[in-house]
């Protein structure tokens, strides 16, 4: 990939005009950003986690000198990490690259998922985020080098979403129309996360106890064999009560207003969209930042609930009909969203501090 981005960022240099002069790669992609470098113009990473995520990762080094973690990322000792006093914390045991079961796994993606962004990010020239002052003003305080230009949202004046690989079920549009506002539970949890029977069992039914309207996004490799996945007589049960589709217009569903939580994965990407839209969280987290992003969620922004597992680490039907009984039921998780929300939606608007942070930017792109 480099050698050919080398050859077209120099053919389209190789002309008096429209000369690239500064290059934008995720994190992870460290080569392009190297080679902005060789190639002597500006280089910003982009961070599409939290950036509390990304200012630990800066301070590795600390925890390794701090006996905290061992060179390999393996945590020697459980405890709290807090970076500083206006940051969330963050547990030993939900640092991103230590998901996996075993430590071989654990070494390896600390190695290459973390070890690499670090050098990646430490020869940039600007580091930008997906992320606003009002989510983590304490950590964009903590490190003024991180610039927030979140959120990252898709404009209506699109017309139709770009970038999907899978067909999007728009007829649950007109579903939702249905609904009284408030009233719906969404249910997605992105594109990994899968489920083994006995879970996905206790989420349908913890759903049909609820007897509220739900709309529950199942991937084809959500479950094996997903046709048959569902309990005996679910789909005639809950025949008017739930919409189950393959994939929605997420951020379309979000901003309907007849949707009261949404119970998800935490990923970074739906953390943005249903804060945007002032929505409720039920944490259902499956791996890397996810974990975090839940803490941060339910502790730090204080805008959801997580889930308690059993013994045999199920989610039981009943713990998920009286979580959501009890989100649904304080109002104070929904003012609290719709509080972020306002802010959030003053921030990209003139004179907000996203729309500061984004024309200063530009501007230093065209200098």
């Amino acid at each position: 990939m480099p050698s050919k981005l080398m050859e077209l960022i120099a053919q389209i240099n190789s002309s008096e005009s429209d000369r690239i002069a500064c290059l934008i790669a995720d994190a992870c992609v460290g080569g392009a950003l190297e080679l902005a470098k060789k190639m002597g113009i500006k280089k910003v990473a982009f961070w599409p986690q939290a950036a509390t995520q990304l200012a630990l990762l800066l301070k590795i080094p600390n925890l390794i000198d701090d006996g905290i973690i061992d060179s390999d990322g393996i945590a020697i000792q459980n405890q709290i990490i807090q970076l500083s006093p206006d940051m969330p914390a963050i547990n030993t045991a939900e640092l991103s690259w230590s998901c996996f079961s075993d430590e071989l796994t654990v070494k390896i993606a600390f190695k290459l998922g973390v070890v690499q962004v670090l050098k990646a990010v430490k020869s940039v020239d600007r580091n930008i985020c997906n992320s606003s002052n009002w989510l983590e003003s304490g950590t964009f305080a903590s490190f003024p080098d991180f610039i927030p230009i979140g959120p990252l949202l898709a404009s209506n004046r699109l017309g139709k979403s770009v970038g999907n690989f899978r067909k999007e079920d728009s007829g649950c549009l007109a579903w939702l129309d249905q609904q009284p506002p408030n009233s719906v539970i969404y249910v997605a949890f992105g594109t990994y996360t899968i489920f083994d029977q006995n879970q996905f069992e206790e989420l349908a039914i913890g759903l049909e106890l609820t007897n509220r309207p739900f709309f529950w996004v199942v991937r084809e490799n959500t479950i094996e064999d997903v046709n048959n996945a569902y309990p005996m007589g679910f789909n005639e049960r809950v025949h008017h009560q739930g919409w189950m589709v393959r994939r929605a217009p997420q951020q379309k569903v979000l901003f309907h207003p007849s949707v009261a939580c949404f119970i998800g994965h935490c990923g970074w990407n739906s953390t943005i969209e249903g804060i945007s839209n002032g929505i409720p969280f039920l944490c259902w987290p499956y791996f890397a930042d996810q974990l975090f992003n839940q803490g941060y969620i339910c502790d730090y922004l204080k805008i959801g609930l997580g889930f308690n597992k059993y013994d045999s680490g199920i989610i039981r039907r009943e713990e998920i009909k009286n979580k959501l009984e009890q989100l649904l039921s304080d109002e104070r998780f929904k003012e609290r969203a719709l509080d972020l929300q306002t802010k959030i939606q003053n921030s990209v608007r003139e004179g907000g501090s996203t729309y500061e942070n984004f024309n200063d930017f530009v501007a230093w792109i065209k200098d």
